[in-house]
């Protein structure tokens, strides 16, 4: 079910005016962590699918919120990267609407464990104005923009705009010369930052956070005391001890 929020988002005073309103379905606590914008063409290279992917799945693992605009091509592989519950979908158009249809069930996927937001009420179809809106929001939402494709005048070009009006980086990935003309205008121009070492950018924004089973993992492998071992984990352990797969030899726990 739709709903108003009707709190400030801080974010989006960037905007050049305020939205009047503001619609979601999801979870809202996800608009408290940090979060980076990627947006980019509807019809990517095989090269820029592979890349987009990696970006937005490597940020994801350190906590980091990936806000795109739903739209085919690159919106929809960084939703997918970051997985649903690691995403903010804007959406141009009413939230009872899943536009584009394609993408309806990762629409849906992720307005049932990430977010998805909209300045329109139900019933508003998507038109002209609302994708360039829609991608305001999407840039304003983000601490940094990364733009992974762009060609010249293609719409992808407004978001950075706004994001330079707005005072924020833009980072994009090196293209081969003939392609993504349009980021390959703005690098030439030095208004937008090339990404040249992936691993060195994601790890910008801090080390992979590990999930409870890693770090359940992590501590068994140090050969822990039964008792240090209960009081940290007591559930899992009772667990993995009726699943075999640790033993308790002399006061201490070892995984099989």
């Amino acid at each position: 079910m739709t709903k108003e929020y009707n709190d400030r988002i801080e974010e989006l005073e960037h905007m050049s005016r305020y939205p009047e309103n503001i619609y979601y379905r999801g979870n809202l606590n996800l608009l408290k962590k940090r979060k980076v914008s990627i947006v980019g063409s509807r019809k990517p290279l095989s090269y820029t699918n592979k890349t987009t992917f990696k970006l937005a799945n490597e940020l994801a693992k350190r906590d980091i919120i990936i806000v795109s605009g739903a739209a085919l091509g690159v919106d929809a592989i960084s939703h997918k990267a970051a997985s649903p519950n690691n995403t903010i979908a804007v959406m141009a158009n009413g939230l009872d609407i899943k536009y584009p249809a394609v993408n309806s069930k990762l629409i849906s996927s992720i307005e049932n464990e990430g977010l998805v937001l909209s300045m329109y009420q139900d019933t508003q179809k998507p038109r002209n104005y609302t994708f360039v809106q829609r991608n305001e929001l999407v840039v304003a939402l983000g601490e940094i923009l990364i733009v992974t494709q762009a060609d010249l005048n293609s719409g992808t070009l407004s978001s950075i705009n706004y994001a330079l009006k707005m005072g924020k980086e833009v980072y994009t990935i090196p293209h081969q010369i003939d392609d993504s003309l349009g980021t390959q205008k703005l690098l030439e121009k030095n208004l937008i930052k090339p990404i040249y070492n992936l691993e060195d950018f994601v790890n910008n924004f801090g080390k992979i956070k590990k999930s409870e089973d890693e770090k359940l993992s992590s501590f068994l492998n140090t050969f822990p005391s039964y008792q240090d071992a209960l009081r940290l984990y007591k559930d899992k352990i009772f667990q993995l001890e009726l699943e075999g797969k640790i033993v308790i030899e002399n006061g201490l726990v070892k995984p099989i």
